[in-house]
């Protein structure tokens, strides 16, 4: 039985330990800096197998001491993006493997620091995006001789917006902000380049729904190192409702509120409400030749709230937490197959959603989902080419 330790009681780290505790073939400690925090998603969850303790995890030597006391096969941080490099550096120490849900750029180049020379893996960016996203956008990539354009596109939002953001907080608040506010790579024209967030608007019709899409920040993972010298224009946007990325242009940029995150985080907060009636909604547009000739594929999928073990969860839990869950359970069940940093394109899409934990994703995919674009004036027409 693997053991492993959960640092993050918080809407991800609790499906997170659901889903490790209730498949029977994991030790789960959860650990949270809230001494009751831990316990009462323990008590929630009604699992054996699953433990709880009180652990703050910007303390390194209480980690460490966590660490020793129950020595763990690998540390899964669902904490926000700053606490990362720590914990990353605890497992090193503990030789346990490493795996988190960042998106930012900055602690995945620390991470992989850390891990030069490890005997054991470290996975940053695990989840939906980066995470998910990667691991399909690779997929359609392997598909074609050459290669021209990439784009990865992935929304999580309410089914049912009534607010002038038309937005729900289905995720964590400052990891929100951090994608919105920070710089995104991408590649254009073969040139990696650093594009500004909330620009590069377009729109998107999948089903009859429109959407718009915008750059921001962490979620091309590290596809633009591993393919930068092969593909011509490669990005990551955000997907949501027409009308959200000009309020949010507001609040960040004319406010200045990019420049006061604090301020802004309590804002969101107290203004918009969540939900668990959401849908994530993942698309991805590979072009290039194959055969000599200039072809299209597309991975489209919608995913909708699941009940999982008696309890319902949001589209964006199940997403992230069976990304991250496929994830650990493949690399645990590899036979030290993986070792040192593990980009996200190094699992197969097929191993993932055939994965008892990554099948969650296959629930949104009984049927073919059309997409329809539009960029700079340009009208596109794809349709979703079933290879997962």
């Amino acid at each position: 039985m693997h053991k492993v330790l959960i640092l993050g009681a918080g809407k991800i780290g609790t499906l997170i330990s659901g889903l490790l505790a209730e498949s029977g073939s994991y030790e789960v400690h959860l650990g949270d800096v809230g001494a009751d925090v831990a316990q009462r998603v323990v008590n929630a969850h009604g699992l054996s197998g699953l433990k709880a303790h009180t652990v703050d995890a910007s303390d390194a030597d209480g980690l460490a001491q966590q660490l020793r006391a129950h020595p763990v096969d690998a540390v899964i941080s669902s904490l926000p993006f700053y606490c990362n490099i720590g914990v990353a550096e605890a497992a090193r120490k503990a030789g346990a493997h490493y795996f988190d849900l960042t998106e930012d750029v900055e602690v995945t180049r620390n991470v992989r620091r850390i891990a030069e020379g490890a005997t054991q893996a470290f996975v940053p960016q695990c989840g939906l995006a980066p995470g998910f996203i990667s691991i399909a956008a690779n997929e359609l990539i392997g598909h074609f001789d050459e290669l021209r354009t990439v784009k990865l596109r992935v929304g999580a939002l309410p089914q049912h917006p009534n607010n002038v953001l038309k937005y729900s907080l289905t995720w964590s608040t400052e990891g929100l902000i951090n994608e919105y506010g920070n710089p995104c790579e991408a590649i254009s024209d073969g040139r990696l380049i650093e594009a500004a967030p909330l620009e590069g608007l377009e729109e998107i019709e999948i089903d009859g729904t429109l959407y718009e899409a915008f750059n921001t920040s962490g979620g091309l993972g590290s596809l633009a190192e591993t393919y930068g010298s092969r593909v011509r224009n490669m990005d990551y946007k955000t997907m949501r409702y027409p009308g959200h990325c000009s309020q949010m242009r507001l609040l960040m940029n004319d406010l200045k509120l990019n420049h006061d995150r604090a301020t802004l985080k309590r804002i969101l907060e107290n203004a918009v409400p969540q939900t668990l009636q959401d849908v994530v909604v993942v698309y991805v547009a590979v072009t290039g030749t194959q055969d000599g000739e200039l072809r299209e594929e597309n991975y489209v999928n919608k995913v909708y709230p699941q009940k999982i073990a008696r309890r319902l969860w949001s589209a964006i839990q199940v997403t992230t937490a069976a990304g991250i869950c496929a994830v650990v359970d493949l690399v645990l069940n590899s036979g030290g197959r993986h070792r040192g940093f593990v980009r996200q394109e190094d699992f197969s899409l097929v191993d993932v959603l055939q994965n008892r934990f990554g099948r969650h994703y296959s629930a949104g995919e009984g049927k073919e989902v059309s997409a329809h674009m539009v960029v700079s004036g340009q009208v596109g027409h794809q349709r979703a080419a079933r290879r997962a």
